[in-house]
């Protein structure tokens, strides 16, 4: 452990695999992300390990040369803790914290962590623990050091583990609970909704961390906690907006992930309600982020899990002040041009310009907001006539001439 402004930081080596789904340079993006996981829980990652492999290895996940490597450096760097990658079975949890004799957790155990820092509201909290529960029911097991006593001989045989059991009965009994208290909060919230009257309900979606909390902020003038780390928001905010004089409703949700923990969607799922009750979508994405491309099909891949794909949506490419586009030296013809070697402009003539909506914004920076509210105003009037047909000459087409 080392210090750092009075407050405990663990290291952490991060350890993960290159195979054929997952090339060298993906293995990368993962790892980059991962890392910036680590930091959002309050660790300091101090090396990378990976292994090219045709498949993880079933008892150590990596193969034993590396594993040795692994375990030498953590000895002699006095390193707390080691992060995987991908999500760890029972057994090479077990196996590899014997090996490595420190804090072993997969990315799984690392998201899981920090939503559970992150949660604050009494449904967050339970939603959160119901994830933690069912990520530990199959790894009671070896948290037990207490049962190694009880071996086979005489005077030995008894019931077994039989505290495994219990305890493992407890964890379920204990999940049952969670499930029924979030379902009673579900029929609490479902009522809140509808009590809304039939306002525009507008959602925002996106990858965690491309600035929905920013945005929000800037359109509805509040202050919902934004900062520059992974899951800043979990709990769902629902502010008033009012563009001219058309009010609609606007909901700030969690941010999705790649490889997302299936206990965290699951448990998760009730709090999209927001997503699938709402009218309209904004989905919100950081096309500073060199992978922004993966990021929308991530998104897109839960929204049609919670079958949300096909409502109406504006893409919103938020941090446009923070975009760069790599150097590209067009007399040098061993250089390839590449996606990332495009400029803005450059984008907007890609796919971009097939999609039906796409907005080029700065929440922070406030660029191009004139446009966003003139383009979502159109989108929610379009809605809110259907409902009020009677409307349309109260909320005519935006004019920005016209307050």
């Amino acid at each position: 452990m080392i210090e750092k402004k009075n407050i405990a930081i663990e290291k952490v080596v991060l350890v993960g695999i290159i195979t054929q789904e997952q090339d060298e340079q993906k293995s990368k993006e993962y790892l980059d992300e991962l890392e910036f996981l680590t930091y959002t829980a309050g660790g300091e990652v101090v090396k990378r390990f990976t292994q090219k492999l045709a498949m993880p290895n079933p008892k150590t996940f990596i193969g034993s040369g590396k594993m040795q490597e692994v375990e030498n450096y953590i000895k002699t760097n006095d390193i707390s803790t080691a992060i995987f990658d991908d999500e760890l079975s029972p057994a090479q949890e077990r196996n590899i914290s014997k090996i490595l004799d420190c804090k072993v957790l997969d990315r799984t155990n690392l998201i899981l962590d920090i939503f559970a820092q992150r949660a604050k509201t009494s449904y967050a909290r339970t939603q959160v623990e119901l994830a933690q529960c069912q990520y530990l029911l199959p790894r009671l097991k070896g948290m037990w050091t207490h049962l190694e006593r009880q071996k086979g001989g005489i005077g030995m045989r008894g019931p077994g583990e039989t505290e495994i059991e219990t305890d493992r009965r407890i964890v379920r009994d204990k999940i049952s609970l969670l499930k029924e208290k979030i379902a009673k909060i579900d029929k609490q919230m479902a009522v809140q909704r509808g009590n809304r009257g039939k306002l525009v309900r507008v959602a925002l979606v996106g990858y965690t961390n491309v600035g929905k909390s920013t945005l929000m902020n800037v359109i509805s003038k509040s202050e919902v906690f934004a900062e520059n780390k992974l899951f800043a928001t979990l709990d769902t905010t629902v502010r008033k907006v009012v563009i001219k004089n058309l009010p609609f409703l606007v909901s700030d949700t969690v941010g999705f992930i790649r490889k997302l923990p299936t206990q965290l969607v699951e448990s998760f799922k009730s709090t999209l309600d927001e997503v699938r009750e709402a009218d309209l979508l904004l989905h919100v994405v950081d096309i500073a982020h060199p992978n922004f491309e993966e990021h929308i099909d991530s998104v897109n891949t839960i929204l049609s899990e919670i079958g949300c794909i096909d409502k109406p949506s504006i893409m919103v490419f938020n941090k446009i002040d923070a975009y760069e586009a790599e150097a590209f030296d067009e007399t040098d013809l061993t250089v390839i041009r590449t996606k990332h070697h495009n400029s803005l402009e450059d984008w907007k003539n890609t796919w971009m310009a097939r999609a039906p909506r796409a907005l080029f914004i700065s929440a922070l920076n406030k660029e191009n907001l004139d446009q966003f509210k003139k383009v979502v105003y159109q989108a929610v009037r379009e809605i809110h006539i259907t409902r009020f047909p009677y409307n349309q000459f109260l909320y005519p087409d935006y004019d920005e001439n016209v307050l």
